[in-house]
């Protein structure tokens, strides 16, 4: 493995990451909350390897921004929006997702449940953006070299 090949990582932790959240939302909506808890904590585990990944490549490539290739206008306008909703939501989640899972380790189920309805459609889309923002970059409009 090199440096090159942590964003394919880190896309498939975003990937895994919201085949598990989604998997969570479905469990607790049909009441089983022990597998909820349990797909949950892994979702939340899978995100900071993410995080640890996204970090150590950023650090690894001394925080070189990696171009996006695409060239039409109304491309760009779309992905660089899609970027920057991204990038502040993903700030947000940082402090979200253990807020909301702090609340159901001390066994405040209700404020858990208040606070999970704003998680996790934020967390579901950032980790969706987070695999679009690697197929953009890395696949579909990778920027050419040199």
């Amino acid at each position: 493995m090199n440096v090159s090949d942590i964003p394919t990582l880190n896309a498939a932790l975003n990937a895994t990451a919201t085949v598990l959240i989604t998997a969570g939302f479905i469990l607790i909506k049909r009441g089983k909350r022990d597998a909820h808890r349990a797909v949950m904590l892994t979702a939340g585990a899978v995100s900071a390897l993410f995080l640890v990944g996204y970090v150590t490549h950023k650090f690894l490539v001394r925080g070189v921004h990696t171009p996006f290739g695409g060239e039409s206008p109304a491309l760009r306008a779309f992905y660089y929006t899609m970027l920057l909703s991204h990038i502040v939501l993903a700030i947000a989640i940082a402090y979200l997702v253990p807020r909301t899972f702090l609340f159901a380790i001390k066994g405040d189920y209700e404020t858990h449940k208040r606070w999970a309805k704003v998680t996790f459609p934020i967390w579901f889309y950032v980790s969706i953006t987070g695999v679009l923002v690697y197929l953009f970059l890395y696949r579909w409009w990778p920027a050419e070299a040199g």
